[in-house]
């Protein structure tokens, strides 16, 4: 069968995330992909590919926290948001403190309200409001709840703040620089972001689309993780022969050793075969089983 495992990719700015995650199918001959959370052109870092069986982690990565090093421009506002768009306003930056600059901050850590950008991929009546958008079109919005948290100023060298931003899924961190820079009073968008992590992962750990390039397929398969790097948050259980081959042909268990409910990944002897969902009394059910055998 065909290789599986989950790549992690330092993207350049400038590219798709559909254009990174081509180049990387390419490279290891694998057809059966997707990434888990897209990164705009403009922005680098860290974008997780799954490849094969490792499709099946992606509602789990999807759904995990963001770290971002982004910067902010003050006294520029653009239609969207970030530095791709036309300018739309353009006002004075006051001689702002770090004092200053920290109490408007402290308004957005914890769980705050988004209005998502129209240059996002959300649908209205059917469209995407990017595409609205690129019509000259705007919409009204809905909130969005979102938690923000960790959010540390890195630099001041006005008219640009460096900012960390860890947040929930969800989060625009474009809208976080248009909000905060119209409660600073100036307006702002996004001059440039970088993923760090999406948790567990982190940037430290990737291969950027430059080393990839100079990999042949076998050692460019070498660097996949398996499917499972992505759920040690969740407990473990492992089962003997028989419990895994029952498990694995869609039958239930009873009679295992209680973990808390909710999903779990389960082990065969040999290794990981999937994800379960446990009742918290040692009953088990099959919920994604993996192929991962050569």
């Amino acid at each position: 069968m065909a290789a599986s495992g989950i790549l992690l990719l330092d993207k350049p700015s400038g590219i798709t995330s559909n254009a990174a995650l081509g180049r990387a199918k390419r490279i290891l001959g694998i057809k059966k992909a997707g990434h888990a959370g897209t990164l705009d052109p403009m922005a680098s870092g860290l974008l997780v590919l799954c490849f094969g069986e490792a499709t099946k982690v992606s509602a789990f990565l999807l759904d995990a926290d963001k770290t971002y090093e982004a910067e902010l421009h003050l006294g520029v506002e653009t239609n969207s948001e970030d530095a791709e768009g036309e300018i739309i306003a353009e006002h004075g930056v006051p001689a702002l403190e770090e004092t200053a600059i920290e109490a408007v901050l402290d308004d957005f850590r914890g769980p705050i309200e988004q209005i998502p950008p129209m240059h996002s991929a959300l649908k209205h009546k059917g469209k995407r409001l990017y595409e609205l958008a690129r019509k000259g079109e705007t919409v009204e919005r809905a909130p969005r709840a979102v938690t923000i948290h960790e959010l540390m100023l890195d630099s001041i060298d006005l008219p640009t703040l460096g900012l960390t931003v860890r947040c929930s899924k969800g989060t625009y961190i474009r809208s976080l620089a248009r909000d905060i820079g119209r409660t600073l009073g100036c307006g702002a968008h996004l001059s440039a972001l970088r993923r760090t992590a999406s948790k567990p992962f982190v940037i430290a750990d990737a291969v950027t689309l430059e080393d990839l390039d100079l990999l042949d397929r076998e050692q460019a398969r070498a660097l996949l993780l398996s499917p499972d790097a992505a759920l040690v948050h969740l407990p473990k259980i492992v089962l003997d022969e028989q419990q895994a081959s029952r498990i694995q042909q869609g039958q239930k268990l009873a009679g295992l050793p209680a973990v808390d409910e909710g999903p779990v990944r389960v082990y065969a002897p040999q290794g990981f075969i999937g994800i379960g969902q446990s009742d918290g009394t040692g009953r088990l059910r099959p919920r994604r089983v993996f192929n991962l055998t050569a």
